[in-house]
C-alpha cells in the first residue's frame, strides 16, 4: 500500500506543477495530501494511521517539517545559508547600478578588433558578472538588452551571438559565487552524513566489524569548498568558449567579424579600462579570495561583496558630477589604514598595555569610523538616486523568500517521500542497475538533465539530491567527494539551462531579443555552446582533481589544517615519502651515519639510549619500507585475480540484503492485516514464500571458494596494513627522541633565566608562612616544569613544597630538597651548554636531511610542498570497495 501512496506523492507534484502552481506551494502541498490521504485510508480500513507508512506515521513527518522548519530559519550551525540574501543582494545590486554595462560595452571596445572579439568579451564579461551575480535570468537579460543589439549592428550572426549570450548568461550557474553551489553545498552536507551511515552499515554487514577505519568515511562539503572546487571547471567552460568563438571566426569572418573601435586607445581609453574593470575584478578578489585564502567565510564573504557592491554603485549613479569617488575613495583609504594598522600592531582593546597600544587601537577606531562614513555615504546614495536601494531590497526579498521556502517545501517533500519507502525503492533500483558506479551516476545525471527542462535549479537541488546523492556517495567503488559529485550536478543543471526547447536561458533571451531573431536561430545558436558544455562535464567528470584539488590543498594548508599523523592522510603521505626514499636513500643513510658519530656521551642517559636507538630505528625505515612494497605487490598480484569474483559475489550479497528487507518490510505488513482479511493474506504469504525462494537461489549462485578466497585477501590486506603500521612506529621512533633533544636544547636559556627564582626560595623557605612558602614554590616549580625536559629539577621542588605541608612542616627537609633541585640544575645547565655548543648545529643539519621523510609524520603540519603533493593525490578518487 505504501507504493500507492508513493505513486500517488508524485501523481499530485506533476498535476500541481502541470497546472501551473507555484513550486514554493506544489512541493509541500502534494506532500500534505499525500500524508494526509494514507492516514486517513491507515485509520478506516486498518484502525492505524500509521499503517500504511513505511517509516513512522504522519506525526514522524510533521516532527521531520517542524524539525527542517527550525533548521532552516534558527539554526546558526546552518550559516551557509545566510550567504543566499547576501551575493544575491549584491548581483541585483551591481545590475541595477548599470556596472555590468559598463564592463559589457569597456571590454568589447577593448577586444572588438580581434576576430570574433566581441563575441570573446561577452563570454568574459559573462564570466565576470557569473562571479559577481551569480543570477542566471538577470546576466542573461542583461547580456541580451546590451549585448545583442551591438553585435546585430556589427553583423555577427544571430545564431553565434545568441548562443554566446545564452552559454554565458548560465555560467553564473556554476562560476562561484553561485546560489546553486550554495544551495548544493548545504544539501550534500546532509547527504554525506547518510552516505556515511550507509557505508558503514555495509562494511559492517560485509565484514562483521563494528567500526569503520576512519579513512574509509566520507568528508563532508561546505559552500567554501564547493566555491573553490567550482573555480576551475568554471575557467575550463570559459576558455571552451572563448577558443569556440576565435575558431569560428578564424575559419568564418562573415560570422563573427572584427569590430574596430572609432575611439583612440589613448590614456583616455586606458582609464576608461581601469576603472570599468578594476573595481568588479577587486570585488571578485576580495569575496572569493578572502575565501581560499581562509581569511573568511562564506557568509562573510557575501557582507564582503554586498558592503563592496554598494561601494561601487554609489560612485556609479553619480558618475559625471563632482564628488563621485569620494565615499569609495574615503573607504578604500579606511581599509587599507586598518590593513596597515593590524600589520603592524597587536590591536587588542582588552589588552591595552601601553601608550603605544593605546595610539593603535585609537587609530583603528578612526579607520573604521572612516568606512563606516563611506558605506553609509554611498548607502545614501543608491537609497536617494532613482530610489535603487529600495529596488534592490525588494527583489532580494523576494528572491530569497522563494529560496526559502522552496527550501521548506522540497524537505517537506521529501520526507513524504521516504516516509512511502521512496528511498529504499530508488536505491534498490540504482544498486539493482548492471555497471557499478558508472551507470548510477549517468541515470542520475540523465534525469537530472531532463529535469532541468521543466524544473529550476533550486528544486533540483532541494528535492532530487537528496535522494541521490547518499546512495552515489555511498559507493565504495568510486569514492567519489562531496565537492566533486556538487560541481558535476552543477555543470549538468547548467548544461540543461540552455537545452531547446524548455531551457530557461532561452526564454530569458527570447523575452529581450528584437523580432527579427528567430527562435529557431537561438536554437540553433546554442547547440554547439551545448556540446562544449558537455565536453567540459566529460573533462571534468574524468579530472577530480580539477574540482577536488583546490579545496583539498587549502584544507591542508589553513590554520587548522589536520596533523601529518592524520590516518586519512597516510596513504598518500607515504606515496611521497617512499618516491623521496628512492632519490634519496643513500643521502639520508649518510646524514644517520654522521649524525651517530656525534659525540653524545655526555647527556643523561636516558636522553643518549633513546637518541642512539633512534639512529637505528633510522637506518632500518627502508628496510620497512621494502617490506611494505612487498606486501603491497603481493595484494596487487592477489587482486588482479580476486576482484572479479569479489564483485559478482557483493553483488549477489546486494540482492539478499534487499530482499531480506523486502521479506522484512512483507511480515510487517503481515502483522498489520485484520485476520479477516484472508485473500490479502494469503497474496502476501505466496509473495513472502517467493521471496524467500529467491533469496535461497541467489546464495546458491555464491561460489564455494568464496569464503577461502575471501580469507586470502583479508590476510594480504590485514599483512599489508601491519607492514604499513610498523613503518609508522619505526619512523616516530626514529624522530621523536631527536625533535625530544633538540627542543630540550633549545630552551636552554629559557631554563637558565629561572635560576634566580629557585634560589630565592631559601628565603621564602626559612622566612615565609608554610602555607605562602607552598605557594611560591609552586609557582616556581610550575615554571621550571616548562623548561626543564626530563631534568627532575620540578619533581625536586614538589617534594620541597610537600616537605611544607600538614601540622608539622619541616623546613630543614625543604631546604636540603631544593638544595638537590639547585644541584641538579647546575647539572642540567652543563650538560645543556656543552650540547648548545657542540651538538645543536649537527643535529640541526641532521633533522633537515630527514625531517621531510622520516620525521614528516612527527611535525606539526605538512610543509607546503608536501601538502601540494597530499593535495593532488587526494584529489583523484581510489576505489575501496576490496575492502568491504
Amino acid at each position: 500500500m505504501e507504493l500507492v501512496f508513493l505513486i500517488l506523492l508524485i501523481l499530485l507534484m506533476i498535476l500541481a506543477l502541470g497546472f501551473g502552481y507555484p513550486v514554493a506551494f506544489a512541493l509541500p502541498g502534494s506532500a500534505i495530501l499525500a500524508i494526509s490521504a494514507a492516514a486517513l485510508c491507515g485509520y478506516l480500513f486498518a484502525g492505524n494511521v500509521d499503517a500504511y507508512f513505511l517509516h513512522g506515521g504522519p506525526l514522524q513527518w510533521l516532527n521531520a517539517g517542524v524539525t527542517n522548519f527550525r533548521g532552516v530559519y534558527w539554526e546558526a550551525e546552518r550559516d551557509t545559508l545566510i550567504a543566499i540574501p547576501l551575493f544575491v543582494f549584491m548581483g541585483i545590486m551591481l545590475e541595477r547600478s548599470r556596472i555590468a554595462e559598463d564592463l559589457l560595452v569597456t571590454m568589447a571596445q577593448l577586444f572588438g578588433p580581434i576576430p570574433g572579439g566581441l563575441g570573446i568579451s561577452v563570454v568574459f564579461v559573462g564570466a565576470l558578472l557569473a562571479a559577481t551575480t551569480g543570477i542566471v535570468g538577470a546576466t542573461v537579460i542583461a547580456m541580451g538588452l546590451i549585448s545583442l543589439p551591438a553585435m546585430m549592428r556589427n553583423n555577427y550572426s544571430n545564431a553565434l551571438a545568441t548562443g554566446t549570450i545564452s552559454a554565458s548568461g548560465t555560467l553564473g550557474q556554476i562560476i562561484p559565487p553561485s546560489i546553486v553551489l550554495i544551495i548544493l553545498a548545504d544539501q550534500l552536507a546532509s547527504a554525506t552524513d547518510q552516505a556515511s551511515t550507509i557505508r558503514k552499515a555495509d562494511f559492517k554487514a560485509a565484514t562483521g566489524e563494528f567500526s569503520m577505519p576512519i579513512q574509509f568515511d566520507l568528508t563532508s562539503t561546505s559552500a567554501g569548498d564547493m566555491f573553490m572546487g567550482a573555480f576551475v571547471p568554471g575557467l575550463v567552460l570559459v576558455g571552451l568558449y572563448m577558443l569556440f568563438i576565435l575558431i569560428i571566426a578564424l575559419v568564418n569572418r562573415k560570422v563573427a567579424p572584427p569590430v574596430h573601435y572609432e575611439g583612440k586607445y589613448d590614456l583616455s581609453f586606458l582609464k576608461q579600462v581601469f576603472l570599468s574593470l578594476t573595481p568588479p575584478l577587486a570585488l571578485i578578489f576580495l569575496v572569493l579570495g578572502s575565501i581560499i585564502l581562509g581569511i573568511a567565510t562564506v557568509n562573510q564573504a557575501g557582507a564582503i561583496g554586498a558592503i563592496g557592491a554598494i561601494l561601487m554603485a554609489g560612485y556609479r549613479l553619480r558618475e559625471g558630477k563632482r564628488g563621485a569617488y569620494a565615499p569609495a575613495c574615503v573607504a578604500l583609504i579606511s581599509v587599507a589604514a586598518l590593513a596597515v594598522l593590524l600589520n603592524t600592531f597587536t590591536i587588542n582593546v582588552k589588552n591595552i598595555a601601553s601608550d603605544q597600544d593605546l595610539m593603535a587601537v585609537s587609530l583603528a577606531l578612526v579607520a573604521v569610523v572612516g568606512l563606516l562614513v563611506g558605506i553609509l555615504w554611498s548607502g545614501w546614495r543608491v537609497y536617494k538616486i532613482d530610489d535603487t536601494l529600495r529596488g534592490v531590497m525588494i527583489e532580494t526579498a523576494k528572491t530569497t523568500s522563494l529560496v526559502f521556502i522552496i527550501l521548506m517545501g522540497a524537505a517537506m517533500l521529501t520526507a513524504a517521500f521516504r516516509a512511502f519507502g521512496g528511498e529504499i525503492l530508488v536505491k534498490d533500483f540504482l544498486t539493482g542497475l548492471p555497471g557499478g558506479f558508472a551507470t548510477k551516476f549517468i541515470v542520475v545525471m540523465t534525469v537530472i538533465f531532463v529535469l532541468g527542462f521543466f524544473l529550476d535549479f533550486i528544486e533540483i537541488a532541494v528535492v532530487v539530491v537528496p535522494i541521490v546523492a547518499p546512495i552515489l556517495l555511498a559507493d565504495p567503488a568510486a569514492n567519489v567527494t562531496a565537492v566533486w559529485l556538487g560541481v558535476m550536478i552543477g555543470l549538468n543543471i547548467q548544461t540543461s539551462f540552455l537545452t531547446p526547447p524548455f531551457g530557461f536561458a532561452l526564454f530569458y533571451l527570447r523575452g529581450v531579443a528584437p523580432p527579427s531573431v528567430q527562435t529557431l536561430q537561438i536554437y540553433k545558436g546554442v547547440v554547439p555552446f551545448i556540446l562544449l558544455q558537455l565536453i567540459g562535464l566529460a573533462i571534468v567528470g574524468f579530472n577530480p582533481s580539477l574540482v577536488n584539488y583546490l579545496p583539498t590543498l587549502v584544507s591542508l594548508t589553513s590554520e587548522t589544517a589536520p596533523p601529518p599523523q592524520n590516518p586519512t592522510l597516510q596513504a598518500c603521505l607515504e606515496d611521497y615519502t617512499f618516491a623521496e626514499y628512492d632519490k634519496t636513500e643513500a643521502e639520508i643513510r649518510a646524514q644517520v651515519k654522521k649524525a651517530a658519530g656525534l659525540d653524545i656521551s655526555y647527556l643523561p642517559d636516558d636522553l643518549r639510549e633513546s637518541l642512539t636507538k633512534s639512529f637505528d630505528s633510522a637506518l632500518k625505515t627502508f628496510d620497512f619500507v621494502q617490506a611494505v612494497k612487498q606486501a603491497d605487490a603481493e595484494l596487487d598480484d592477489y587482486v588482479a585475480d580476486y576482484k572479479s569474483l569479489h564483485e559478482d559475489v557483493r553483488a549477489l550479497h546486494a540482492e539478499i540484503r534487499s530482499l531480506e528487507d523486502e521479506l522484512k518490510r512483507m511480515a510487517d505488513d503481515l502483522r498489520r492485516l485484520p485476520d479477516d482479511a484472508l485473500s490479502a493474506r494469503q497474496a502476501l504469504e505466496r509473495k513472502i514464500d517467493e521471496a524467500g525462494k529467491a533469496k535461497a537461489e541467489l546464495e546458491k549462485l555464491i561460489p564455494d571458494n568464496w569464503a577461502d578466497a575471501r580469507a586470502g585477501y583479508v590476510e594480504l590486506e590485514s599483512a599489508e596494513q601491519k607492514a604499513r603500521l610498523a613503518y609508522r612506529r619505526n619512523v616516530d621512533e626514529a624522530y621523536a627522541p631527536l625533535a625530544e633533544l633538540r627542543g630540550i636544547i633549545s630552551q636552554t636559556d629559557d631554563l637558565a633565566a629561572v635560576k634566580t627564582r629557585i634560589e630565592a626560595l631559601r628565603d621564602v623557605i626559612a622566612k615565609e608562612a608554610p602555607e605562602a612558602a607552598m605557594d611560591i614554590v609552586k609557582e616556581t616549580e610550575s615554571a621550571v616544569r616548562e623548561v626543564e625536559g626530563k631534568a627532575g629539577i620540578g619533581s625536586l621542588l614538589a617534594k620541597a613544597r610537600r616537605a611544607l605541608k600538614g601540622d608539622a612542616p619541616d623546613r630543614g627537609e625543604a631546604a636540603a630538597k631544593l638544595d638537590e633541585a639547585l644541584q641538579s640544575f647546575d647539572e642540567e645547565m652543563a650538560w645543556r651548554k656543552r650540547a648548545e655548543q657542540d651538538l645543536a648545529g649537527g643535529l640541526a643539519a641532521y633533522d633537515g636531511a630527514i625531517k621531510d621523510t622520516i620525521g614528516v609524520r612527527s611535525q606539526t603540519r605538512l610543509p607546503e610542498k608536501i601538502a601540494e603533493s597530499v593535495a593532488a593525490c587526494r584529489s583523484h578518487h581510489r576505489d575501496i570497495s576490496l575492502s568491504f
